[in-house]
């Protein structure tokens, strides 16, 4: 029987390597043409690699959590009739996260683009689950199950292991029903093996939470000092920092250890603007939109961005270059179950506040449900992020490299306000912007956020400004 290498195929747009998130089959398995192998994660996107070949797999070539470079071979399959060559490269397809043959609780989002994808050759078979193994209870015990996100997060609010629940659904899913059954039982909960990801809230400042995600981008990396490890004690799991979780993990280093971080933090009273967007949440209702304070917000920075443009700005270390953006593209820092995602609002300041709200409300959802596209990921110039009703008195946001500035939105609290000679209730939210001291001053940073401020502050001159 002959035997066919397949290689790691080039995905384009600049991928040169891809770290293997998890393998669907393993040396012995028999697999169909086009069923789903192997589980890829690169800078640009987690995307589903299927069989070339219908075949027996003879050897996997790399293990989980391994970077391995675009040529290498991924798996040897023995296959029928004459010896085949190795796999030539496969370009990208459309993504397609949302298909029902795939599991939507595997969806995998980041703010670049991290989204699953199918290559053209590479079906989409549902993978089969993992052999359940024994456990302490009734026995059963599945490593890896099968679920939505809306059905893992109903498990940790039900405080029920997922791995535990017997699963009813098609293709061996668990669904809310399996998990409530489980939980109506009252069976013992264990502490999931992993910590779980904030939900997504985008739409109203004062009562959601949005984090942040660097943006993976610049391909000069600084590595931190390397640390002791931590000695093993009894009682204790330990979690392999692999995927999504690995990429969060180094771009947040990045970030930190390349650009020279400052934070300065103001108030803002917002009482002219929630008197505005009191005013005009009818009309966007009738216009089909929910309408919260975010879009405000973005149009203000877009508006200070204009007036301090070098903080429209990206930097490539690699060149020592800073690049200047004429356009004003908009990252909506955001946490889903499948990680941290920063969609972008495409050419804010050409949009109305309805359009920029309709934008968000659109990647809220698609954020949601694991269905981000390239196009709405990665390529910004400058990133809000809200901490929302969480976000305490305030936060130092790290900025998204290879950005030069963040701004962090707080809650908007009623607070004692001074107006003339007078001590008046008025709506207040603390804001802080971060900036990378290697190419914006302090006193161009503090202009900056007075220039939002500001115009959050006087929202009549900041519909003036509007184009």
């Amino acid at each position: 029987m002959a035997t066919y290498e397949f290689k790691l195929p080039d995905i384009g747009e600049g991928v040169t390597e891809g770290e293997i998130v998890s393998w669907l089959v393993k040396a012995g398995d028999q697999v169909r043409e086009d069923q789903e192998m192997v589980e890829v994660m690169t800078d640009k996107a987690t995307v589903t690699i299927g069989a070339p070949k219908a075949g027996r797999v003879a050897e996997l070539r790399a293990k989980e959590g391994e970077v391995v470079a675009v040529g290498k071979v991924l798996v040897v399959l023995e296959v029928g009739g004459a010896a085949g060559a190795s796999a030539a490269p496969v370009p990208a397809t459309t993504a397609s996260a949302g298909a029902p043959e795939k599991p939507p609780g595997e969806v995998v989002a980041s703010a670049v683009g991290d989204i699953r994808e199918s290559l053209p050759g590479m079906g989409s078979p549902r993978p089969r689950p993992p052999a359940p193994v024994a456990s302490a209870d009734d026995g059963y015990r599945n490593e890896k199950p099968l679920a939505a996100p809306a059905t893992r997060k109903l498990a940790r609010e039900l405080g029920v292991p997922i791995e535990r629940v017997r699963p009813t659904g098609e293709g061996g899913r668990v669904t809310r029903e399996d998990v409530e059954r489980f939980a109506a039982r009252g069976a013992q909960a264990v502490i999931p093996t992993a910590p779980p990801a904030p939900t997504i809230a985008m739409a109203d400042t004062r009562h959601e939470a949005i984090t942040v995600r660097p943006e993976p981008e610049a391909p000069s990396v600084v590595s931190a000092p390397a640390a002791a490890p931590v000695p093993a004690r009894p009682r204790e799991q330990r979690v392999p920092i692999r995927g999504l979780r690995k990429r969060i993990f180094e771009n947040m280093a990045r970030s930190k250890h390349t650009a020279a971080h400052f934070t300065y933090v103001d108030e803002c009273d917002c009482t002219g603007l929630v008197a505005l967007r009191d005013r005009s949440k009818q009309h966007a209702e009738r216009a089909g939109v929910k309408l919260s304070y975010l879009p405000f917000i973005v149009k203000a920075a877009v508006a200070a961005l204009r007036q301090h443009p070098a903080l429209n700005c990206l930097v490539d270390d690699a060149k020592q270059e800073l690049v200047l953006r004429s356009s004003y593209d908009i990252g909506i820092a955001a946490a889903t179950d499948a990680g941290l995602t920063v969609p972008v609002v495409r050419d804010a300041d050409r949009k109305s506040v309805l359009d920029v709200a309709r934008d968000i409300d659109r990647l809220a959802a698609l954020a949601r449900d694991g269905k981000l596209g390239k196009e709405d990921l990665g390529g910004s110039s400058f990133t809000i992020t809200s901490l929302g009703k969480l976000g305490g008195l305030f936060a130092t946001p790290i900025v998204n490299y290879p950005e030069v500035a963040i701004l962090g939105v707080h809650e908007m609290k009623r607070r004692p306000v001074v107006r003339g000679d007078q001590i008046v209730p008025g709506d207040v939210m603390l804001l802080s912007l971060s900036f990378d001291h290697r190419v914006i001053d302090g006193h161009i940073g503090a202009a900056f956020a007075r220039t939002i401020i500001d115009l959050l502050e006087s929202p009549d001159r900041l519909l003036i400004e509007m184009t």
